[in-house]
């Protein structure tokens, strides 16, 4: 009888196949559970509670596949001491992450609030999102950042704040200088002056690259930057609209921007103004026969970091006017019969924007 001679290729991809099935395995139960899902779990572990209790409540808030793989990566790794605490996790976060976590603990704070302040907003928005999110009141907020002692305090410890602020024709002196952004706070009971330092500290972080630029006057490039922002729609048409705005300041003319015809008002940018109003008269409105070749006393909303960068870095045109249709598309022109044609043009095609 013949002997059966061995077959080391069948041996070998049976062996491939055991190494593969055991590695997809490993990834499988000690990858994220779905690296698509970002959203915030919170996971308590009281103190006292077992690994395999641990185990079980990740398990339960579906952060991992396995209460054994868990135990057995623990033992394996020689992790020996999760702390008790109150977590933030997500299923985006793979075994080892989560366990690295859990070994050093949690800065999380149930508490915690977050108060989000968006660009091109106003002042007025922004009490409105402390007035909701905390314990302090739209009064409150107004009061505070009206409140000339502050303000004073301010400005010598900010750089980019100067008297300019102080002009008693401004609505609100902390207008255009709070940064748009993200923030966390430990809890509702934040007070205002903790916000509005906040806010400024990230505004001075965003401009400290421009302090040789800007330092001479601050106070022009924010405010400037404020009108952009709710005039442009893109970083490249902004620097361009500053390129007009410059063009038009040179040359004695208003600068004719219609939204600070609204902040001037102190309506809402909901509906189209009057002739009267365009008309009217005071330190915003750009529109006015009495502001040829200025600019408004003040920021006019709270711009963005390209809006800000397009007011110290602009394009150089010789366009002069310049107009947007409903679709947020931004075209320019040379001379006012251009203009006026293009504006004709647009609202004949119903791309007019009311």
């Amino acid at each position: 009888m013949k002997r059966r001679k061995f077959k080391p290729l069948f041996f070998i991809i049976l062996v491939v196949l055991i190494v593969g099935i055991l590695i997809g395995s490993y990834f499988f139960f000690t990858g994220p559970v779905n690296s698509l899902d970002k959203k915030d779990i919170e996971v308590e572990i009281k103190s006292g509670t077992s690994r395999e209790g641990i185990a079980k409540i990740l398990k339960e808030k579906g952060l991992i596949r396995s209460v054994n793989v868990f135990k057995l990566y623990l033992k394996m790794n020689n992790v020996t001491n999760l702390k008790a605490d109150t977590y933030l996790l997500n299923k985006t976060m793979n075994l080892e992450t989560i366990i690295k976590e859990l070994e050093k603990g949690s800065n999380y704070n149930p508490n915690r609030i977050i108060l989000t302040f968006r660009e091109g907003e106003r002042v007025t928005d922004y009490a409105k999102v402390i007035d909701k999110k905390t314990n302090n009141s739209y009064d409150d907020v107004i009061n505070t950042i009206n409140d000339k002692e502050y303000l004073n305090e301010l400005i010598t410890k900010y750089w980019f704040l100067t008297d300019k602020i102080l002009d008693s024709d401004i609505y609100y002196p902390l207008e255009g200088y709070l940064a748009p952004e993200t923030y966390f706070f430990d809890n509702k009971d934040v007070s205002v002056k903790e916000i509005i330092s906040t806010l400024l500290n990230q505004e001075e972080k965003v401009l400290e690259k421009y302090k040789d630029k800007i330092s001479s006057d601050p106070h022009y490039y924010i405010t400037m930057a404020s009108i952009v922002e709710l005039e442009g729609t893109n970083s490249s048409n902004m620097k361009t609209i500053v390129s007009v705005f410059e063009n038009r300041l040179k040359s004695r003319m208003n600068l004719g921007s219609d939204v600070t015809t609204y902040y001037g008002l102190q309506v809402a940018m909901t509906s189209d103004l009057t002739s009267e109003q365009f008309a009217s008269v005071n330190g915003y409105n750009t529109r006015s026969t009495t502001m040829m070749g200025k600019m408004p006393i003040g920021p006019i909303s709270n711009p963005s970091k390209e809006a800000l960068d397009a007011s110290i870095n602009p394009e150089v045109s010789d366009y002069y006017y310049f107009v947007a249709d409903k679709h947020g598309k931004v075209y320019f022109t040379k001379t006012l019969a251009e203009h006026n044609a293009k504006v004709a043009e647009i609202k004949k095609n119903g791309d007019w924007i009311w």
